[in-house]
């Protein structure tokens, strides 16, 4: 078993503090959203009136989605919430072990603490195992995909978090859909859509798991997804929306591009991946530094950036000190990202 470690403050993309950035490159959400379809379905929900507790409409178009059966389907507040819960009825049943992916989520780390579970670096001996594809922060295929999901023991949960599958660029999925139906498929669409301040997810349980989808519901409190949640999943369903992802997708690819070839530009090092968000670190001059004063310098830079409207998302509580991510966002913002950076290096900002 591998020292538990665990962070004591939750980093996220998005607003902080300081506000909403005027140009985010720390959020993986959609560049091109939000999702008009998305958008007006959310604005014209009526918020006057509970959901149906059982979500039955609901359920029943995702499961048409994915071409399963209803029972599989589990709703969640959001994919925290959702981790939070699974991680409960893991524990709930005495696994004491939780393998996380090398680089991650901070939520999966956070909920083993919540529940005194241990963190192990050997799949074959935790209860239960979180994997990704695309993976965050690196945006590539979980390495041995396949291979973990074929070895997994019966007494394993394991759950492949695909928030990021919709906003794939290029390559494809590790697994056969046999190997999907053994699998927890954790889905969030806020981020393809645009808008991720709508908070709610859902699940597609592994074949013949009826006992677990029942010990979820029996954790869930009532009604985890409110009008405009509702309005955003049911609207996911749709073929127009669908269509219009399809085409943001082609844009992002064009922006990835040059936003890539900008960064090199800069003396950026960017790190392969096939999603619309990438890892890179800067240029500084490595060789005359000690890895933490490069370190202090890139968070020196970032604050700076921050100061100046611009945020980007720190690497360091995904374990990976000196780097940053960037999600791909439009020519414009692209341009002023790189006006902010010389300006920063010569030493205006």
């Amino acid at each position: 078993m591998t020292d538990s470690f665990f962070p004591q403050a939750r980093t996220h993309g998005g607003a902080d503090g300081q506000g909403v950035p005027l140009h985010d490159f720390s959020s993986n959400s959609n560049a091109c959203g939000p999702c008009p379809q998305a958008l007006h379905a959310v604005s014209l929900a009526d918020a006057s009136r509970y959901p149906d507790p059982r979500y039955t409409d609901l359920r029943q178009q995702l499961a048409a989605f994915h071409g399963v059966a209803v029972g599989r389907m589990v709703l969640a507040a959001s994919a925290s919430e959702f981790i939070f819960r699974i991680t409960a009825m893991t524990a709930q049943r005495g696994g004491r072990a939780v393998c996380l992916p090398p680089h991650g989520y901070g939520d999966y780390a956070q909920a083993a603490h919540a529940h005194r579970m241990t963190l192990v670096a050997d799949p074959g001996i935790a209860a239960l195992c979180w994997a990704c594809d695309p993976s965050s922060p690196f945006g590539v295929t979980h390495e041995g995909l396949s291979d973990l999901v074929d070895n997994a023991g019966a007494s394993t949960t394991l759950v492949l978090d695909r928030a990021y599958e919709p906003l794939r660029l290029s390559g494809a999925l590790a697994l056969t859909d046999r190997q999907l139906q053994s699998v927890w498929q954790l889905w969030t669409p806020n981020k393809a859509l645009g808008l991720t301040g709508v908070r709610a997810a859902y699940a597609i349980a592994p074949l013949d798991s009826d006992e677990d989808v029942q010990a979820m519901d029996a954790l869930c409190p009532s009604w985890p997804i409110g009008a405009h949640g509702v309005a955003m999943l049911q609207t996911w369903t749709q073929v127009g929306t669908q269509k219009w992802l399809a085409g943001s997708l082609d844009a992002l690819r064009e922006w990835k591009a040059r936003q890539v070839a900008m960064c090199e530009s800069l003396g950026w090092t960017v790190l392969p991946n096939s999603a619309n968000f990438f890892v890179c670190h800067t240029g500084l001059d490595l060789q005359s530094m000690t890895a933490s004063v490069h370190r202090l310098q890139i968070g020196a830079a970032m604050r700076n950036l921050r100061k100046a409207g611009f945020k980007l998302r720190d690497c360091a509580s995904f374990g990976l000190p000196g780097h940053m991510r960037l999600s791909v966002q439009s020519p414009a913002t692209q341009d002023a990202l790189q006006a902010a950076w010389q300006d920063i290096i010569e030493g205006s900002i």
